[in-house]
């Protein structure tokens, strides 16, 4: 049986007195990739900030590689193989690309960044290049590769679509195929359903901070209250295929 990597139970966010995450139970095994889809709001991003300890939350178990996290400072996080991609990317603007790399090595103490200039050639061209001045692909490629510099064992991506033109959309798609191909366990919230399940093994989806579905991705892409909802197709349509 394949070990279970990231376990959450009674997860739960608030703002001020607003509870935006309600309870949740999610898990995610060893080499799999998963995906939280959702409306906007629903919660998604919260929930993944939470796992990561960049926002404060309640859990009855918040456990990752079997062992208790909830207290764990967030900057240990990454040594201990847990690393995340946040939504609008994080990069540190005034910094060269390969600075903004070698920010991600911190805990490792790499010194080269040639295994993700090897995964990002656009990158090695824009070694010296102020990340601020690059376009939101290329952005997305560095947050990427800055994340796994940390070698880790989840990788956590919040909205990788985000503001990319499609193209761009589809390349990043497949370079966060080919890094779960690659034994990254990978925890990916999406807006955009159809890449996400269609990309994913497994799937949760989101609704007003509760998680109304779970399951087989595919089977979570042929339901009718999930087509109808989040991929604009009317539930009393027959879907071919």
């Amino acid at each position: 049986m394949p070990l279970v990597l990231l376990e959450v139970e009674g997860l739960q966010v608030s703002y001020g007195g607003i509870l935006a995450v309600k309870g949740i139970d999610l898990h995610v095994d060893e080499g799999e990739l998963v995906c939280l889809i959702g409306a906007n709001g629903a919660g998604k991003s919260s929930t993944l900030k939470a796992i990561s300890r960049l926002l404060p939350a309640r859990a009855t178990k918040l456990r990752y590689g079997g062992a208790d996290i909830s207290a764990v400072p967030v900057h240990e996080l990454p040594a201990r193989g847990l690393a995340m991609v946040p939504e609008g990317r994080g990069i540190f603007p005034q910094l060269t690309v390969e600075e903004n790399l070698m920010m991600g090595a911190y805990c490792r103490g790499a010194r080269s960044a040639e295994a993700q200039y090897e995964r990002f050639p656009r990158l090695r061209e824009r070694r010296r290049q102020v990340a601020g001045t690059l376009s939101g692909g290329e952005q997305q490629m560095l947050a990427l590769g800055r994340a796994l510099m940390s070698e880790p064992k989840l990788l956590l991506l919040d909205e990788p679509s985000m503001g990319l033109a499609p193209m761009m959309v589809m390349k990043i798609f497949e370079i966060v195929a080919e890094i779960g191909r690659q034994g990254v366990t990978i925890l990916l919230v999406e807006q955009n359903a159809l890449l996400a399940l269609e990309l994913a093994g497994r799937g949760y989806v989101m609704e007003s901070g509760a998680i109304a579905l779970s399951g087989d991705a595919k089977a979570l892409l042929a339901n009718p209250r999930v087509r109808e909802a989040y991929l604009g197709e009317d539930a009393g349509a027959t879907t071919a295929g």
